[in-house]
């Protein structure tokens, strides 16, 4: 991979499908991609570790997230945890396809439930 940022849809889905297959092929433990926020935010997150996508969110981010499943049967959460210490909660989705539609899936949850905008940009910070 050469390109590790994208601010339009389009390069933000080929820039997750490349780090998707890129995660596959090194056999990593998991992917990591995170969205450009004001730097006084906590930047929503994503990880991908084969078929599992990681996150945390809020309780209306986790609405708009189920919302999002309903357009994609072949995902569904796995876990939910509510940590004590924590004011968010850890979502973990099982997401079988290949790396195009799970790289849809991705983008689709910064914009629908993270509320970014369609130009947000985001980065691949780990692979």
């Amino acid at each position: 991979m050469t390109v590790f940022d994208a601010a339009t849809p389009a390069e933000r889905r080929k820039l997750f499908a490349d780090a998707i297959t890129a995660h596959r092929e090194r056999d990593s433990a998991f992917l990591t991609i995170e969205a450009e926020t004001d730097p006084d935010d906590l930047a929503p997150w994503v990880q991908v570790s084969q078929d599992r996508i990681n996150t945390d969110c809020t309780d209306d981010e986790l609405d708009r997230l189920k919302d999002i499943l309903g357009e994609f049967p072949s995902f569904t959460i796995d876990e939910v945890t509510r940590p004590e210490e924590a004011d968010g909660t850890n979502v973990r989705i099982v997401g079988r396809g290949d790396a195009n539609r799970i790289a849809q899936f991705v983008d689709r949850a910064f914009v629908d439930a993270f509320d970014l905008s369609e130009e947000y940009r985001a980065w691949v910070v780990e692979i």
